[in-house]
C-alpha cells in the first residue's frame, strides 16, 4: 500500500465529498440535534472537504485532551474543540499538505466563532504509523479519535500500538473505519481508486480485533455500524462479492480486562451529568443505560467504567470476589450483524451490558 497514492488522492483528485464513489462519507442525515448544531459552527470549507465515514465524538470530554489521527481539513478536530471547551485542546495529525493547508488556515476563525480567548485547535504533519516520531508526549491524551482513516494505513497495528501508547490509563480510541467482510486479494488493495476510496485497505473485521487485542485494547466495543454501497461499475466489478461497512468501535486502555464477558454480579447506574444523554447513555452495541436504573454489567464493563472517564457519572456496585459464568450477551462484535440486520437493534428498556 503506497502512502503517496493515498496523499495524491486526498490531496489532488478529491476536490470535495461529492467526488466520492462510494456513500462512505457521512452526511447530516440522522445525526442527533446537538451534533448538527455542533457543525454549524465548522466553516464551510472545511466542511466540503470532509471525508469521514462516521460521526467520531466521543462523549463526556469537556477540559480533556483530544488527538484527531489523519484529521484531514479539520471537520471532526473543530467539532470537538467546542465539546471540550476553553480548557480542553484538539491536535490533529495528517500527512496531505492541502488538507492541513485548509485546517490550518481556519484556526482563528474558529476561535472567534467559538467565543475563546486562544484557540484551543492546533494542527501536525506527520504519519499516523509513526506517531512516536512526533513530538507527542506518551499518556498525554485522553481520547484518540479516527474518521475512516486507518484502513488507507499501509500498517495498522503501528496506528493502534502508537494510539495506545498516547493514552492516558482509562483513555480510549474511539473511531470509524472501514471493514471487509473476507480477507481481499492483492489486486484490490493495491487499485489505486479502490483503495482511496477506502476499500483496499479495509481489514477483514475479525483480522482488525486480533490486531486490536494484539496492540493492548483487550476488549474492543462495537458501537454502531452501517452498509456501504459501491456506486462505481469499474469497483464494483473488481470487489465482487465482498461486503463492506463503516462501523464505530472503542478501545479503552485499561488493564486487567478479561479475553471473555464474565459474570461477577456486579451493576452499574448511570446518574446522569452527560453533555446531551440526560435520559440514557449508550456505551456501545450491548452496553445501554437508563439513567437511574440498575443494571447488570460483566467483569470488564465494570472495570472500564471504574477505570476511565465515565466513573464519576455512574454508581459502580459489586466486586470480583465471586464468579457466575459467562456474562449474557446479546450479539458478537462481527459490525456486519448489525449494518445488514441480522441481528435486532438493542431495546434501551430492557438493557443487557456486556
Amino acid at each position: 500500500m503506497s502512502t503517496e497514492v493515498v496523499r495524491d488522492y486526498y490531496g489532488k483528485v478529491l476536490q470535495n465529498s461529492t467526488d466520492l464513489k462510494t456513500n462512505a462519507c457521512c452526511t447530516s442525515d440522522g445525526l442527533p440535534d446537538f451534533v448538527k448544531r455542533t457543525l454549524s459552527n465548522v466553516h464551510d470549507e472545511v466542511l466540503a472537504k470532509f471525508y469521514g465515514c462516521g460521526t467520531v465524538l466521543p462523549e463526556a470530554v469537556e477540559g480533556a485532551r483530544v488527538l484527531d489521527l489523519g484529521c484531514g481539513t479539520g471537520r471532526d478536530a473543530y467539532a470537538l474543540a467546542q465539546m471540550v471547551g476553553p480548557e480542553g485542546e484538539v491536535v490533529g495529525v495528517d500527512m496531505t499538505d492541502e488538507q492541513l493547508a485548509v485546517a490550518e488556515k481556519h484556526v482563528e476563525w474558529h476561535r472567534q466563532r467559538f467565543g475563546y480567548a486562544s484557540a484551543n485547535t492546533r494542527f501536525m504533519k506527520g504519519y499516523i504509523e509513526k506517531l512516536s516520531e512526533l513530538d507527542l508526549p506518551p499518556s498525554s491524551f485522553d481520547a484518540i479519535v479516527s474518521n475512516c482513516v486507518v484502513n488507507l494505513s499501509p500498517d495498522k497495528g503501528a496506528v493502534l500500538r502508537g494510539a495506545y501508547d498516547l493514552l492516558k490509563p482509562g483513555g480510549e480510541m474511539y473511531f470509524a473505519d472501514v471493514y471487509a467482510d473476507r480477507r481481499l486479494d492483492e489486486d484490490i488493495k493495491q487499485h489505486p481508486v479502490v483503495l482511496g476510496e477506502c476499500l483496499g485497505g479495509a481489514l477483514y473485521w475479525s483480522d482488525f480485533i486480533e490486531i486490536a487485542r494484539q496492540s493492548g485494547f483487550k476488549d474492543p466495543r462495537l458501537v454502531e455500524a452501517r452498509p456501504l454501497e459501491v456506486h462505481d461499475p469499474e469497483i464494483t466489478e473488481m470487489i465482487g462479492a465482498a461486503r463492506f461497512v463503516s462501523a464505530t468501535y472503542r478501545l479503552f486502555k485499561v488493564s486487567e480486562l478479561e479475553s471473555g464477558c464474565e459474570n461477577y454480579g456486579q451493576t452499574a447506574m448511570y446518574q446522569g451529568g452527560i453533555a446531551n444523554h440526560d435520559s440514557l447513555l449508550q456505551l456501545d452495541s450491548d452496553s445501554v443505560f437508563p439513567l437511574g436504573q440498575i443494571v447488570p454489567v460483566s467483569g470488564n464493563t465494570h472495570r472500564i467504567l471504574s477505570a476511565s472517564r465515565f466513573g464519576r457519572f455512574f454508581e459502580l456496585i459489586g466486586n470480583q470476589n465471586s464468579h457466575y459464568g459467562v456474562f449474557p450477551k446479546s450479539r458478537s462484535q462481527d459490525p456486519f450483524n448489525m449494518a445488514y440486520g441480522e441481528v435486532a437493534p438493542v431495546e434501551p428498556k430492557k438493557p443487557t451490558c456486556c
